[in-house]
């Protein structure tokens, strides 16, 4: 199971879905689209907004900036993260503290 949990300034995302095999895995694809995606919009508008680190499959996001964008990115991340996790609850836990 994917678990993501989010501390306020600091989401960590671990594990994999076991929906299918690594390298077939739709529901492992699609947080990795995610966050990419996130990742990647955030640093292409201000490259210190966040810091991030993936390392023995767990990927740490530090949120450095809270300005309005970067918010924005980040709270659409949790909510596609959430309603993927609504579909596979099995595969993904999201939660927020």
């Amino acid at each position: 199971m994917i678990k993501v949990l989010k501390e306020k300034n600091k989401i960590e995302i671990k594990g994999h879905s076991e929906y299918d095999n690594i390298g077939k895995d739709i529901v492992c694809s699609a947080v990795s689209s995610i966050v990419t995606t996130t990742i990647n919009g955030i640093i292409s508008i201000d490259n210190d907004a966040i810091y991030y680190e993936y390392d023995n499959d767990i990927m740490l996001i530090e949120i450095k900036k809270s300005d309005e964008i970067t918010l924005k990115l980040i709270n659409n991340m949790m909510d596609l993260l959430k309603e993927l996790s609504k579909d596979y609850p099995k595969n993904i836990k999201v939660k927020e503290i």
